[in-house]
């Protein structure tokens, strides 16, 4: 990355001002002062970078440091667990300041708030011991809102004390019925359960909790502050506090070595944003994409609460040795609570990669290829080392050899939970079912835009085709599944819309855009990722926040979910520009008679009964967030959600759980005849054939329908 392109003049200018305006701090000495210093350097450098690279060109502002202080709240005290009303007003006239703070380099919001923040938390501590020195009652009508965006902060002590009891008291019910639960299997055990062994545990899972929030508090001071002030961009640009190269990587891309899932900071949240295919999490089959995780714990060990605990606390205690177990207490995106049990392992590799199958059609009529991409893949360090580099293109290709040698009548292409990965394998990928063709608009901030085209006259498939995506199909694959339905060239099927991640980040280094001499002393300064560019299909309309649409929709567990790009915080809009030109597929299927028929196969088919019933079931427990406090409810309620776990063969995200995941003894041959069993039991995956189907059929009876 080059040094941020300054003229001669202006660098000395700036830095005669920067020694003038600063009174000497910049040369002070004390941690305070260096990190003043720091901040002052950081805000200068995040407000030019941001104006200069960020594709929105927004202006930083009032209407900016409004959005900024906002998000800072969120991040301070996202569940309002610590702060009073008394405290936001205190910081409320900073809400239009954040914009001058960052001009003048005199960063005082986080200061001050970290203060206030760290005298609650030593209160709250206090209130915490004396709470739970004592016993709930658990028979009353009582409950508590588990949702942080329907509740105020507390008015006072009094009525905060009164939010941490009823925080607490839920935790401790739950410890207990969790206990019971263990009880329940090992019948040995006699002496009998108390609500005081529950408390003890509950109290030993915040023994160094609130030392942690501090230790947070000032060790994050300004970081939180420049996170803030870059999301306020959009939620995919971040500052990047500097770490060693571990916590670095985490912070990019929020990997978890020993059970495989992507992770994110959420409003005092740690929120799950995919699970690695072939990965010990995916294996296991119960943790998803958007659940919260509340707890960790380590085997049979008490676990630890990570509320309000910055994402590398998280990772340190998710991560393990392999073979070891760890427990994660989760929330469901519908409210419900799960205690899920992984075994650290490697990532199963081939798990990873293209797979392809052969599957019957509906009442054994024809035979259809199936083919699972699960990222866009492809090994960019071998392919510098001067290797050819594996990648998802030359596998999908090999995959369409086979079946094609194998006489398929159509095929599947199953982009669900896909979030993408490598661009330019997905505009091979679509060179690979049309001739040659415009693929995807990549739009820069400054207007200019570059066409991305398949050039290659080589088709690896011209057959029917649909293509199965759902919320969580991102990025990538909303270029492919977009490109194509644009074309005409296959049907698109999946729920009510993609996840909708339309942009392109890059990675700014900021000690390279220091354009101060002597201020090396506050280096590493971290790196700054930003929006540069923004996705658009070849009919002109972005991917961004609606995603793909699908041909047709199809019932879906997740639908009334707050999921997706449209629902992050300042996500950019959803727009158009002028289409480029391109030749549309000759398709010989008419897509009204095949949503007629989809819909009255869905209208019939058990499964999608059963589904739709889980539809009712999500949005109720979404819509009341208010959890009951009473056992024998409580009871009632986790053993319908276990039940519900239990049964979730229904759910789109159940999709390969089977025995061949979780069994290393099973041979390469069981495992894919599992596979292909698992196949033709997805609802979803059912009807992608049967939609083939029907193209078949319709281009059967048109062909044999003789000409007037």
């Amino acid at each position: 990355m080059s040094r941020f392109p300054f003229p001669r003049i202006l660098i000395v200018l700036l830095i005669l001002l920067v020694g003038l305006f600063s009174g000497g701090l910049f040369g002070a000495e004390g941690q305070d002062e260096h990190d003043a210093a720091r901040a002052k350097l950081l805000s200068y450098l995040l407000r030019q970078q941001l104006s200069a690279s960020h594709y929105s060109q927004k202006p930083v502002d009032d209407h900016l440091s409004r959005a900024a202080f906002g998000l800072y709240l969120k991040q301070l005290d996202g569940q309002k667990r610590f702060l009073l009303q008394e405290d936001i007003r205190q910081l409320q006239p900073f809400a239009t300041r954040i914009d001058d703070e960052l001009m003048q380099g005199r960063i005082q919001l986080p200061l001050t708030a970290t203060r206030l923040l760290s005298a609650r938390v030593v209160q709250v501590k206090t209130m915490v011991d004396e709470l739970l020195a004592k016993d709930f009652d658990f028979h009353g009508d009582e409950t508590i809102e588990v949702d942080p965006e329907k509740l105020e902060y507390s008015s006072s002590l009094p009525e905060l004390r009164d939010r941490w009891r009823r925080i607490l008291k839920l935790q401790v019910l739950s410890r207990y019925l969790d206990m019971e639960e263990e009880r329940s299997r090992s019948p040995e055990k006699t002496v009998a359960l108390t609500q005081a062994d529950a408390r003890e545990r509950v109290q030993k899972s915040y023994e160094t909790f609130f030392d942690r929030l501090l230790e947070d508090a000032q060790k994050e001071l300004y970081n939180r502050y420049f996170e803030a002030v870059s999301r306020a961009f959009d939620p995919h640009t971040n500052y990047l506090a500097p770490a060693d190269k571990e916590d670095f990587d985490i912070s990019m891309s929020g990997s978890l070595e020993g059970i495989g899932a992507t992770l994110r900071e959420e409003d005092g949240f740690i929120k799950v944003v995919t699970i690695v295919p072939g990965s010990a999490a995916w294996r296991q089959g119960q943790l998803e994409a958007e659940d919260i995780i509340l707890k960790v714990g380590e085997g049979a060990a008490e676990p630890v609460d990570i509320t309000d605990t910055r994402i590398r606390d998280a990772v340190s205690l998710i991560r393990g040795r392999k073979g070891t177990e760890v427990r994660l207490t989760v929330r469901k995106p519908d409210g419900a609570s799960l205690v899920i049990p992984i075994i650290r392992d490697v990532v199963q590799i081939e798990e990873t990669f293209v797979r392809s199958a052969v599957i019957p059609g509906r009442d054994g009529q024809g035979n259809f290829g199936y083919v699972k991409i699960p990222s866009f893949y492809r090994d960019f360090k071998d392919e510098r080392r001067g290797g050819s580099g594996r990648n998802v293109t030359d596998d999908l290709r090999r995959e369409l050899e086979s079946l094609t040698s194998q006489n398929i009548d159509g095929l599947v292409l199953d982009l669900r939970n896909n979030g993408g990965g490598a661009l330019t394998d997905a505009v091979s990928i679509v060179g690979l079912f049309i001739k040659t063709g415009p693929v995807v608009q990549v739009r820069s901030g400054n207007g200019k835009v570059q066409v991305l085209a398949d050039d290659s006259r080589d088709i690896a498939y011209d057959g029917p085709l649909t293509i199965l995506v759902n919320e969580f199909s991102a990025s990538a694959s909303e270029i492919l599944a977009g490109a194509l339905q644009d074309y005409g060239r296959a049907v698109i099927i999946g729920g009510e819309h993609t996840h909708g991640k339309g942009t392109v980040q890059a990675i700014l280094d900021l000690d390279r855009s220091v354009p101060f001499v002597g201020m090396e002393r506050y280096q590493p300064l971290g790196a700054l990722k930003v929006t540069i560019q923004k996705f658009y299909r070849i009919s002109g309309e972005s991917t961004q926040a609606r995603g793909v649409v699908p041909d047709i929709v199809l019932p879906d567990r997740l639908q009334h979910l707050r999921t997706g790009e449209r629902h992050n915080d300042y996500a950019l809009p959803w727009d158009t520009i002028k289409p480029t030109r391109f030749s549309p597929w000759q398709n010989s299927f008419d897509l009204e008679l095949l949503r007629e028929r989809s819909r009255l196969r869905v209208a019939e088919d058990p499964l999608f009964a059963k589904i739709r019933e889980d539809i009712e079931r999500t949005r109720v427990r979404t819509e009341n967030t208010r959890q009951t406090l009473n056992i024998d409810e409580y009871r009632k309620q986790r053993q319908e959600a276990k039940m519900l776990e239990e049964d979730g063969a229904s759910a789109p995200h159940a999709f390969g759980r089977g025995r061949a995941n979780r069994d290393p003894n099973m041979s390469a041959e069981e495992r894919h005849k599992e596979w292909i069993e698992q196949i033709q039991k997805d609802a979803y995956a059912r009807e992608a054939i049967a939609v083939l189907g029907d193209i078949v059929a319709t281009t059967l009876h048109t062909a044999s329908t003789p000409k007037k």
